[in-house]
């Protein structure tokens, strides 16, 4: 396969993956949380990557992609150990301990509290959540990216 392909099926991937997300997002009513955004933008800088790649096909845009779609990986990773309780995700997106809070600021931090909580899990297949499935999916498309800065330009 060419150089010019593997670029094609990563950026590929990562649109899949974005329209995937959306669908949830808007046709399964699962808005995302604050993590959730975060993954996206790796998987939009991939695709950017993937049609600058088409008309330069550069090792550094090369490049771009495989650190733009790894980010989302990274994050995904982060997002998944805090869904698991692993360690605490943004004060903006976690719940918190309301150990010796007042009355008063319990009821500022509920007020303030976000809709859409990162450490809960709203979906989940083979017991993977959204934020495992794009964290093994983005580490996949790391790799078809450096297996397209492998092969020579055609």
């Amino acid at each position: 396969m060419t150089q010019q392909r593997w670029i094609m099926l990563a950026a590929t991937g990562s649109a899949a993956l974005m329209i995937g997300a959306l669908a949830f997002q808007y046709i399964g009513e699962m808005p995302p949380c604050k993590l959730c955004y975060w993954q996206r933008y790796g998987h939009i800088g991939a695709i950017v990557a993937g049609v600058i790649a088409v008309f330069v096909p550069a090792t550094l845009v090369i490049l771009l992609g495989a650190a733009a779609v790894f980010s989302s990986a990274a994050v995904g990773l982060y997002h998944v150990g805090v869904e698991l309780g692993q360690w605490e995700g943004p004060a903006s997106c976690t719940s918190q301990s309301i150990s010796g809070l007042t009355t008063e600021e319990l009821i500022k931090q509920i007020e303030a509290a976000p809709l859409v909580r990162c450490d809960e899990i709203p979906w989940e297949m083979f017991g993977l959540s959204m934020a495992g499935w794009n964290m093994v999916i983005a580490f996949a498309l790391t790799l078809v990216w450096l297996i397209a800065l492998r092969k020579t330009a055609v």
